[in-house]
Parts: C-alpha cells; sequence; structure tokens
C-alpha cells in the first residue's frame, strides 16, 4: 500500500472553507489522505455555521480545531490549496498548487453557504481524482 496523500487547505482564519475541504478530503479520500488545513491569520474557533453545514453530511467539525500555519507538521505535502487568501499565504513545500477562488461564506445567508460547501467538495474530489485518489461517497 502506498503512503497516503498529503493535503493542506489554507484560508485566512481556518473557520470555514479549509476547515470544510480538510473534512471533505478525509471523508471522500479516507485512509489514502492526511488531510490537514490551517489559517494565515487563524480566528482560534471554527465557525458554528460550517459545523451545521457540515453536520448534513454526518461529520463532525466540533473536533477541529482553527490552527495556524506554524502548527502543520514540517512535511512536503502532496497538494496545497490556497482559498482565497491572496498574500497573506506564505510558501509551503509542495508537489503541486493550487489556488481556488472561492468566497468567504462567513456572512452568507444558509442558502449560499451551502453552495459555496458544495462548491468546496465538488473541488475537493476533483483535486483527489487528479492525485489518483479513489473516493468515496459522502
Amino acid at each position: 500500500m502506498s503512503a497516503p496523500k498529503r493535503l493542506l487547505f489554507v484560508c485566512v482564519e481556518n473557520s470555514n472553507r479549509s476547515q470544510m475541504a480538510e473534512a471533505f478530503a478525509r471523508m471522500l479520500g479516507g485512509s489514502a489522505v492526511e488531510a490537514h488545513s490551517a489559517g494565515s491569520r487563524p480566528s482560534g474557533r471554527v465557525n458554528p455555521r460550517a459545523v451545521e453545514s457540515m453536520q448534513e453530511f454526518d461529520y463532525d467539525l466540533t473536533a477541529h480545531d482553527s490552527k495556524s500555519l506554524d502548527d502543520l507538521p514540517d512535511v512536503e505535502f502532496d497538494l496545497v490549496v490556497t482559498m482565497g487568501c491572496g498574500d497573506a499565504c506564505p510558501m509551503i513545500p509542495a508537489r503541486r498548487r493550487a489556488d481556488w477562488e472561492i468566497p468567504d461564506p462567513r456572512d452568507l445567508p444558509p442558502e449560499d453557504f451551502r453552495r459555496v460547501r458544495d462548491l468546496i467538495r465538488a473541488k475537493v474530489g476533483g483535486a483527489l481524482e487528479e492525485l489518483g485518489v479513489s473516493g468515496q461517497e459522502p
């Protein structure tokens, strides 16, 4: 069995987008991935709206913490995805990089928040496919 693919999702606060992306990577990739998320300026908490949104997929985001980039393991990632954090995202060792221009759903109405969540799910699924990870359906 090959080593799991290491994925990192970065946004500013590590409270919404990157947290949901990490969750979907874990759900879709299973043991074939080692997923992480972090923020360039972490808020210190996971947004309760993100927690509620992920409960619709039976995923408990309350087990996650809002983390800083300094909290990451010192490894080379197979894929680092930035999610609209612009210049605030430093260089992290990675084999591949992607910048997903995904709006911050923090202040969006519930239906729009779900649309952003579903966009993240689709993009994570596509990234896993590109990395050769056969996914599971959440």
